[in-house]
């Protein structure tokens, strides 16, 4: 059953939605940790008590997240390990840290509920992504993953044929990894994923943005060496279960035009069109908050009813149309 609540000048119907939640990296890893699993479990505890009023107003929620740091840490770890075990290739350690964050997610989400005292089934989804073996950044290299490094450490990893780039300008340790992040085109596990949703279930999917797979000529999938744009990948999660409202969950409270300038202006409704001009203008960096309003726009042409990008702290008020950036429908 809904209930109506009058903010000024609008009538919202607060029944029950579908929503898929992208939970950013500070989520899990913040700046100036070492990353340690109790550090991790620690934020994710933390970030998880937010949740717990949109369960309790009865939202059905998938989460997805990021795993940027995590899959680079665990890269270092299998190359300074090859002399002594196989080393296993990035779309399995993709694998590996679904598992690995799912399993804090899992747990953390879980006793929160219970310590509300709301008993619901939370559950991980090892998810894989169609993407197309064409996709032009196979040649580009656009994500960096893992750990920030120095001088020494960059020479080191260009030895081993890895590209990479200078992220930090000015920074002692300017330095990431970077690796192929093909567009995300179709959840394979789209149907189980819907009908867990629908039986009641919190569903956690396609996290690190998923596993990629191509399609080869005989019809089968393959795996192949990338990681998908989390917020990219959020957005096609949501389209996959017919969401209502897709939520990012970042560290800053609201998207801003001219942000860090003098001229910064914080945006609270935002019309589609809209969004898509500021997109076009150049107003959102590509490795940081591009991705997100990109993901929004993407989401709301498909035909969700709101797409929302607020902090951590902000995600129930936000549902509730009382924080964050909201970018809607025209008209």
């Amino acid at each position: 059953m809904g209930r109506t609540a009058i903010f000024p000048g609008t009538a919202i119907d607060f029944m029950a939605k579908t929503i898929v939640i992208a939970l950013g990296g500070n989520a899990i890893l913040q700046d100036g940790e070492q990353g340690t699993a109790a550090e991790q479990l620690r934020n994710i505890e933390s970030v998880c008590t937010y949740l717990v009023p949109l369960v309790r107003d009865e939202h059905r929620l998938i989460l997805t997240h990021g795993n940027g740091p995590q899959v680079g840490n665990l890269l270092i770890q299998q190359e300074e390990a090859e002399d002594i075990v196989p080393m296993q290739p990035l779309d399995i350690c993709v694998g590996m840290t679904q598992g690995q964050i799912g399993t804090m997610l899992q747990q953390a989400l879980t006793n929160a509920l219970r310590e509300a005292g709301i008993q619901r089934d939370v559950v991980t989804v090892i998810s894989h992504f169609l993407v197309s073996a064409d996709d032009p950044d196979f040649q580009i290299l656009s994500k960096p993953v893992g750990p920030f490094m120095g001088s020494e450490l960059k020479e080191r990893y260009e030895q081993r044929g890895h590209t990479i780039r200078e992220i930090r300008k000015g920074h002692e340790r300017p330095y990431r990894r970077c690796v192929a992040s093909p567009a995300p085109l179709r959840l394979l596990e789209k149907r189980a994923l819907k009908l867990l949703s629908d039986s009641g279930a919190i569903v956690i999917a396609a996290g690190g943005g998923g596993i990629p797979v191509t399609l080869d000529a005989g019809g089968s999938y393959r795996k192949v060496e990338s990681v998908i744009d989390k917020d990219l990948a959020g957005e096609k999660l949501a389209e996959s279960v017919s969401a209502d409202i897709y939520l990012i969950l970042t560290n800053v409270d609201k998207v801003a035009l001219n942000y860090g300038t003098d001229r910064q202006e914080e945006l609270h409704r935002v019309t589609v069109s809209d969004a898509r001009r500021y997109y076009q203008e150049g107003h959102f960096a590509s490795g940081s908050m591009g991705p997100k309003v990109l993901s929004c726009i993407d989401f709301i042409e498909f035909g969700g009813e709101v797409a929302i990008i607020t902090g951590f702290e902000s995600a129930a008020r936000a549902i509730n149309f009382d924080a964050g950036t909201r970018i809607v429908p025209d008209g």
